[in-house]
């Protein structure tokens, strides 16, 4: 099994190699689909706007949220195509984060002139290991 770091730099990498391809511009849709289409053929178990259930105060709540993309069930991916990246763009993944009990998840913004100014890392008490 490889690592949620060893996971997200494949992520990281193909985001790059899209959108030097097909450049900034398109619906966050194309985005999540093209990106999923090359994970999985990198060999990655990609979920595509995966349900997700929530719980408070004793009750349930079944597919409270989708989030855009989760890799190997162990990394949240978030697409974005704005202007900017905002604060409430990153504490939207990290609560995502917190309610899957997942440890990192990257927010990806494919709207910049480079993806490189696009990404961002969010952890969640994560800890990589050396």
């Amino acid at each position: 099994m490889q690592s949620v770091d060893v996971i997200s730099g494949d992520v990281v990498d193909a985001a790059i190699r899209i959108h030097r391809e097909l450049g900034p511009g398109l619906l966050e849709s194309v985005y999540e689909t093209v990106l999923a289409g090359e994970l999985h053929r990198r060999g990655y178990a990609v979920d595509r706007q995966k349900p997700v259930d929530i719980s408070f105060d004793g009750l349930h709540f079944a597919a409270a949220f989708r989030a855009d993309l989760v890799v190997e069930d162990r990394l949240i991916v978030e697409i974005k195509s704005v202007e900017r990246i905002t604060g409430a763009h990153g504490k939207q993944l990290l609560t995502y984060l917190r309610l899957m009990k997942l440890p990192v998840g990257l927010l990806l913004n494919f709207s910049g002139e480079t993806m490189e100014e696009g990404i961002r890392r969010v952890v969640n008490n994560h800890c990589p290991k050396p």
